[in-house]
């Protein structure tokens, strides 16, 4: 198979959707060691992950012959090898050399997924060396620490991996204890028993090796010694563990400290036969154990559980285009339903209400299993939100560190669901967002202290659902924009002739213009002139829209307001100049009936009174310039429609009813057009546009047109 192929194949499309997997949780453990190279605590369990992950990666990427990004992975392998056995140091930069190699992982996955021209090699080859160049470091010694002082015995000294005797000789150079635990349990529930006994013992310190060893009874029992290290005394590990069936020993000073009243025979250790590159083969840790779980709650598992191939996960992981398609064919049903419906209206007409009747039952049943059906398939269309906080952690250290700055970065509301579709297409929005923020927004940390600041600045993230809309919002706590400065721009660039004439409000919206840009100076992070044209465009595209909020010293607010789906939605039918349009049902609040006395023009803009407030009027004929002889009714609808905090009314001649409606996209010879986000059938043979809300409404407010 070459890399170079665009990978439409059923066997390429497995191994991205595998390896995608595998590269986004290697990110957010590589964000967790980062942390730990901050602080110089390590936890290993984490940094054996990281291993795993890199290791599975090679693996995958052989199988599937995508060798660049096997060569890869295995240096990225080699390097962590190396550390977790302590032959380097866990220092910033060798963190940032895998930060590197994992974002090179994700180009060149980036690339086979789209059919793009491949990653360039000396790309790769660089990356390699950089690898190659930490590991010629490696080879530190960790200090002469004799083991022979512990009183282990050779039978469990020749049964300890290269990496189990690493680990021993660094909880001995933290001054830590180290213990000895025997267990001994019955055979038809060892492994529930031993993993939670390792449980409790993980959350009081670190479980160096597990190794089976031999019993009074090998018929129906089973024991194990567990070589442990902890700060703990042996009186807390006594009371959190000890029972019947369980012991604990002290080691050291060539003699074993045993707890008053335990059998002190030593055990003979039966040594492992295989060792898997240098990893544990030890039983995985319990998941899902509550901190101070006793050795009491322990349970006994099913005789029939061992003698099943099912699988433990009833996960199915399902192609997005599949997803799509099934969408589809439920929205041809609602056309569908709504067709026999008329059916059935005309039938009665006609003096078929017997007939009709029946056809209206049948009609009102089907009805609702397509509401369970369109609920069942939206349902699996819809993720939390916090999966795409996962990558912009990620931004956020990478960007931080090349820039030398303290960010960080906190989360809020990641259970809020997204479409996966709306996930995926506002992940580069946000990520300009972030940019900016940390590039220009947030101060250095001398700047910062300078003006009572902390130190570290801070990025907030938070989502939360707002009717039918999600609202997304990403605040920094840096120096703000300063509006003086850019109406000074927009007078340079001649976008606007007189600074005096425009509002702080209005001309935070020139920040959204193409080209525009604050920065002084270009950085590869931002300040080119792109980026936050194209935010907003990605936005609307998506029928949302973008706010922005400043405070100069304090930070700046992004807010996003998007709709839950564009999938089916309920969309409400309006006539206007002989033609029809479709206004989607989460944007409208209230309809309507007025007359020309109604209206009034304020500063050359209609408006309404609406509940002792304005509100600004737009005649959709003359958004969309249509050339129409007929005279205005006298009598009109006007819709209310909103979008986050904005209000607009929309100007019709008629409404038709609501419908269930499918969006389907317009070409790219259609994208220039204002105003409209989609099309749409209706079933008798007949297309409309959809009307995009979000870009109606801040058109109509930033021009007043």
């Amino acid at each position: 198979m070459s890399e170079q192929s665009t990978p439409h194949t059923k066997v390429n499309q497995d191994f991205i959707a595998e390896a995608e997997e595998i590269i986004e949780r290697l990110g957010s453990e590589l964000a967790d060691l980062s942390d730990m190279a901050a602080t110089g605590e390590l936890n290993p369990d984490v940094l054996n992950s990281i291993f795993r992950g890199a290791h599975s990666l090679k693996g995958l990427a052989g199988m599937f012959s995508f060798g660049d990004v096997a060569e890869l992975a295995h240096n990225m392998e080699n390097l962590l090898d190396s550390l977790r056995l302590g032959k380097l140091d866990l220092a910033p930069q060798l963190v940032a050399v895998l930060f590197d190699a994992h974002e090179l992982l994700r180009a060149m996955l980036r690339t086979f997924a789209s059919g793009e021209e491949r990653v360039p090699s000396q790309d790769i080859a660089r990356c390699v060396a950089q690898i190659n160049s930490c590991l010629e470091a490696s080879g530190k010694n960790s200090g002469i620490l004799l083991l022979d002082d512990l009183g282990l015995s050779a039978q469990v000294r020749a049964s300890l991996t290269e990496y189990e005797e690493h680990r021993l000789k660094d909880n001995l150079a933290k001054k830590h204890t180290i213990f000895t635990v025997h267990a001994s349990f019955d055979l038809s529930t060892f492994d529930t028993e031993l993993v939670a006994v390792s449980a409790v013992l993980k959350e009081r310190g670190e479980v160096i090796s597990t190794l089976p060893s031999m019993s009074g009874n090998n018929e129906t029992t089973i024991d194990f010694e567990i070589l442990f290290g902890s700060k703990r005394t042996l009186e807390e590990l006594k009371a959190a563990v000890c029972r019947e069936n369980i012991s604990v020993t002290r080691l050291g000073h060539g003699e074993l400290h045993n707890v008053p009243g335990e059998d002190t025979a030593a055990v003979p250790v039966v040594t492992r036969s295989e060792k898997l590159n240098g990893e544990i083969t030890t039983v995985p840790a319990l998941t899902g154990q509550s901190a101070g779980a006793t050795m009491t709650s322990l349970s006994h598992i099913p005789e029939d559980a061992v003698a099943t191939a099912k699988s433990m996960s009833r996960t199915v992981r399902v192609d997005i285009g599949k997803l799509d398609e099934l969408m589809n064919i439920v929205g041809e049903l609602v056309l569908a339903h709504s067709a026999i419906e008329g059916v059935s209206t005309r039938m009665s007409d006609g003096g078929y209400s017997g007939l009709s009747v029946e056809l209206n039952k049948a009609a009102k049943g089907l009805e609702r299993k397509l509401s369970d059906l369109q609920k069942g398939v939206m349902d699996i269309r819809m993720i939390p939100i916090g999966q795409l906080y996962e990558k912009m952690s990620l931004i956020v250290r990478k960007i931080s560190r090349e820039q030398g700055k303290s960010v960080t970065l906190k989360f809020f509301g990641a259970d809020t669901e997204l479409d996966k579709l709306i996930v995926e297409d506002i992940s580069d929005p946000m990520m300009h967002i972030i940019r900016n923020a940390i590039d220009h927004g947030i101060e250095s940390g001398e700047v910062r202290q300078a003006a009572g600041k902390d130190a570290k600045g801070t990025i907030r993230i938070s989502s939360y659902q707002k009717g039918n809309h999600v609202v997304i919002e990403i605040e920094d706590d840096g120096g703000g924009i300063d509006v003086e400065k850019v109406k000074t721009i927009a007078v340079q660039k001649g976008l606007i002739a007189d600074a005096r004439t425009v509002t702080d409000r209005d001309a935070l919206d020139l920040i959204f213009l193409p080209g525009f840009s604050t920065n002084d100076t270009i950085s590869e992070i931002s300040g080119r002139g792109v980026g936050m044209d194209v935010v907003k465009n990605n936005i609307a595209a998506l029928s949302g829209m973008v706010d922005l909020e400043t405070r100069k010293g304090e930070g700046s607010r992004f807010v996003i307001t998007l709709p839950v789906t564009l999938a089916i939605i309920k969309a409400l039918i309006v006539h206007c100049s002989g033609r029809i349009y479709a206004l989607p049902i989460m944007s409208v609040l209230e309809t309507l009936l007025m007359t020309r006395g109604d209206v009034v023009t304020v500063e050359g803009k209609e408006v309404i009174t609406l509940r002792e407030a304005t509100l600004p009027i737009l005649r959709l004929k003359h958004y969309f310039d249509i050339q129409n002889d007929t005279e205005s009714p006298g009598e009109f609808y006007v819709v209310v429609v909103g979008v986050a905090e904005k209000r607009l009314g929309i100007a019709v001649d008629d409404l038709t009813g609501q419908q269930d409606i499918v969006i389907k996209p317009l070409s790219d010879a259609f994208k220039r057009f204002r105003g409209i986000s989609g099309a749409a059938d209706l079933g008798d043979q007949r297309t409309i546009l959809v009307l995009d809300v979000a870009g109606i409404i801040n058109e109509t407010l930033r021009t007043g047109n």
